[in-house]
């Protein structure tokens, strides 16, 4: 027997999913949640080492996100745009927590930034490396060398000094390295 419906799915184009979720379609929104998800969680949990806590920061950022879906303007990727709300509620929530931050003021010119030399580290090492580092320290870190913000950037989100976000983010690459180092000390004898 042949259907007389034709079933015509939910248009895919994530302009127009926008458009409908603007407008409060709740499958829109689903699908918008969907499609952004793990991505999200995966931010989250870079900067919060608890699971439940990074999907709880998660689920505010979507509804943060919701609330204000109307104000993107399309400039720019969607992506990007949803991932600095959540980067924004991940830092709210570590300053609730606690202050995060040890405010170290440094001389700009006595931060020296050394270039590592690429190493195959499996990913599962480099999380908990990062996840052991001070909140403060992988905060800046995962802005600066992940989200790619600049110094002045951080400085300004997390209301530090640029000079500070600096010190933070050469501690951080400092103590990675040296937890590097000691894995190949370990695999191989060598440093």
């Amino acid at each position: 027997m042949k259907s007389l419906l034709k079933v015509i799915p939910l248009h895919r184009n994530e302009s127009a999913l926008i458009r409908k979720a603007v407008l409060g379609d709740r499958e829109a929104q689903r699908l918008i949640y969907e499609r952004h998800a793990s991505k999200m969680l995966s931010v989250c949990r870079y900067y919060i080492h608890d699971l439940q806590f990074a999907e709880d920061v998660m689920i505010k950022g979507f509804f943060k996100v919701f609330s204000s879906l109307g104000e993107f303007q399309s400039k720019g990727s969607f992506e990007g745009w949803v991932r600095r709300i959540m980067v924004r509620e991940c830092i709210d929530y570590l300053r609730v927590q606690k202050n995060v931050f040890k405010v170290e003021e440094v001389d700009e010119e006595s931060v020296e930034f050394e270039m590592y030399e690429d190493l195959y580290v499996d990913a599962e090492y480099i999380q908990r490396m990062i996840d052991n580092l001070p909140d403060g320290y992988r905060t800046v870190f995962l802005m600066y060398a992940i989200e790619g913000y600049s110094h002045k950037e951080i400085s300004d989100l997390l209301s530090i000094s640029e000079s500070t976000s600096k010190s933070q983010l050469f501690k951080a690459r400092k103590i990675l390295k040296e937890g590097v180092n000691a894995l190949k000390v370990k695999e191989n004898g060598t440093a």
